[in-house]
């Protein structure tokens, strides 16, 4: 069995992939069109009484020219109906309403599987989004990330449809050839060997679509990127002149996509246009031959022109549908290697369960590396409950991935990070992470009213207004809100535009207090503000110290002299550490860095 599995994986990837989210959904819905099949082939074969009937003498038709299919007729001679054309019309109705209802059955249950599947990628994507590990995320390429979940997504849906139009077609090909092999099989030959030979016109297209595919993807994935950074430094652009320049890099790679879309729109139109004159080519010249060479009968030849016709139409459609499905195969490709880089990267997960933090967080001799270049060495550092630490130095001196690997977000290389003497990596991390509060220089908001960022989207219940208004007290946000008409309800705008930067900085640290944390980090929360309003969210900081554990990253030194513990960092390595004041008498560096500001 599991040789088989890996046969089929290797062969045929695309079935292991869909199977992989629908399992025996998939055999159903083959089902479903085996037996749309079989019935529209057995409503056709009612044509031959049918001639019979009307015309036999006229056509030379007799019964025993039906070969095997000749139950059809003697089993409605054993249910007692005589042979005529009220009863073969009735039959042959009665199988194409069986037909058309099957039929309507199994377009309803490819609905159904077909948003189940595209339902089940996209909470598959999202869940190993969640799991990837920080230190892989910051690596990748978000242009990537944010074209695969939702760009390539909706382009597999159309992947999905295309695949089983052409496992559908295949299916109907293959009963309609079988039907007209029992009929007259060298007929059937004649028109098999036709179909084939558009093989080579299809093979050619099928070649070029992919590899028009590929680089669709490909540039896809690079537009969003491009998009990512016009859109995050559109200030900065056109601040400087430099919007258009960057413009006309995004230009080039529009015109690349849309060069690898208008080929397949090329390819896919050849393939729409060549197939109806091939196929009453091949039909024209398989009649010819027959008549003209191999004798044969002309009631036994029209019947097997229904059942080709049916089969060199439904191949037609398979060529057709096959290479739809090879326009979005860069896409499945693309998807199922961001599948597999994601499985690859889960974050490292404890399974002990903390339900907060009560003594101290110990780092012992940590070493951590971003690929083989060293970024902190030999660390060690002791955080008692509810101490405000500050770390400082000069950039590039390692706080910010300090503050990381206090976080959880990025794992130790080397040495050991201990919670409450509990190894962190032995720490179901969304226990640990519930408890800190995180608040960097870029304040994140979202597009939202004050409640929902302050709340994280949490139900208005009395409890939870009376958390919010107490986290609003809090940040000192309360005046601020009382001047609003709407209060609360206030809109803030596409990233807090209708807010200052105080104001976002206070909202990030009214929500990170609403649910209720042990440890607050803030990382370089105050650097990008004015002096006025650095001195107020300072005073906010120090009105919360003894009641959280602070963990500060300070760029700006004045706001960090009434911490209890300063550490000073240089190169990935701990200088020093010590209140302010000592400090500022024991530590040359420290004390030029506080003078040089003070300037």
């Amino acid at each position: 069995m599991k040789q088989l599995k890996k046969i089929i994986k290797k062969n045929f990837s695309s079935f292991a992939f869909f199977y992989s989210y629908l399992r025996n959904k998939v055999f159903i819905a083959f089902g479903l069109s085996l037996l749309v099949s079989v019935l529209d082939g057995l409503g056709l074969s009612m044509f031959f009484p049918l001639l019979q009937v009307v015309g036999g003498e006229n056509l030379n038709v007799e019964a025993t020219d039906m070969g095997k299919l000749a139950f059809l007729v003697e089993g409605i001679e054993q249910l007692g109906i005589s042979l005529n054309i009220v009863s073969v019309l009735l039959v042959m109705i009665f199988f194409f309403v069986l037909k058309g209802m099957v039929y309507y059955v199994n377009s309803i249950y490819r609905v159904i599987i077909s948003q189940s599947f595209i339902k089940k990628i996209r909470l598959d994507l999202l869940s190993n989004l969640n799991q990837m590990s920080f230190k892989k995320f910051i690596l990748s390429d978000p242009g990537r990330i944010q074209n695969t979940m939702s760009g390539e997504v909706s382009r597999i849906a159309g992947a999905f449809n295309s695949y089983f139009s052409t496992i559908q077609s295949s299916i109907m090909l293959c009963v309609y050839i079988g039907f007209a092999f029992v009929l007259d099989a060298k007929f059937a030959m004649l028109v098999t060997v036709g179909g084939l030979l558009t093989h080579f016109l299809y093979k050619y297209i099928y070649q070029h679509t992919v590899e028009a595919s590929r680089k669709l993807t490909h540039f896809g994935n690079a537009f969003q990127g491009q998009i990512i950074q016009h859109v995050g430094h559109f200030k900065y652009l056109k601040a400087t002149g430099r919007v258009h320049p960057h413009g006309e890099r995004m230009k080039k790679t529009i015109d690349e996509i849309e060069s690898s879309r208008r080929r397949m729109g090329f390819l896919a139109s050849i393939s729409e246009a060549a197939r109806e004159p091939m196929l009453v080519i091949i039909i024209a010249l398989v009649i010819f031959i027959q008549v003209s060479f191999l004798g044969g009968n002309m009631g036994t030849m029209l019947i097997s022109l229904l059942f080709f016709y049916r089969a060199l139409t439904y191949m037609m459609a398979l060529q057709q549908s096959w290479n739809t499905f090879l326009a979005v195969s860069g896409s499945m490709e693309n998807l199922t290697d961001f599948q597999q880089m994601l499985r690859n990267n889960k974050e490292r997960n404890g399974s002990v369960e903390i339900k907060g933090f009560h003594n101290q967080i110990e780092l012992k001799a940590v070493d951590f590396y971003y690929g083989q270049t060293p970024i902190l060495k030999d660390i060690h550092l002791k955080i008692s409950v509810r101490e405000s630490v500050a770390l400082v130095g000069e950039s590039g001196s390692g706080k910010t991935t300090l503050v990381n690997l206090i976080a959880a977000l990025l794992h130790e290389d080397e040495g050991e990070i201990r919670v409450d003497d509990i190894p962190v990596k032995t720490i179901k991390k969304e226990s640990y992470q519930d408890r800190i509060g995180y608040v960097s220089q870029d304040a994140v908001i979202f597009n939202d009213t004050i409640y929902n960022n302050v709340t994280f989207w949490a139900e208005k219940t009395p409890e939870n207004i009376e958390k919010f208004n107490k986290s609003i007290a809090q940040a000192s946000l309360k005046d601020f809100l009382d001047e609003l008409p709407k209060a609360g309800d206030t809109l803030l705008g596409n990233n807090g535009i209708n807010l200052s930067g105080g104001q976002k900085q206070r909202v990030s640290i009214a929500r990170e207090l609403f649910k209720e944390i042990d440890i607050l980090i803030l990382d370089e929360a105050t650097s990008a503000l004015d002096s006025e309003t650095e001195r107020e969210i300072q005073q906010s900081i120090e009105e919360l110290q003894g009641q959280y554990t602070l963990i500060i990253v300070a760029h700006r030194l004045s706001t960090i002299r009434n911490v209890d513990k300063v550490v000073l960092m240089d190169k990935g390595v701990i200088v020093d550490t010590g209140s302010f004041e000592e400090l500022m008498q024991k530590q040359e560096r420290f004390r030029k860095m506080v003078e040089l500001q003070e300037l």
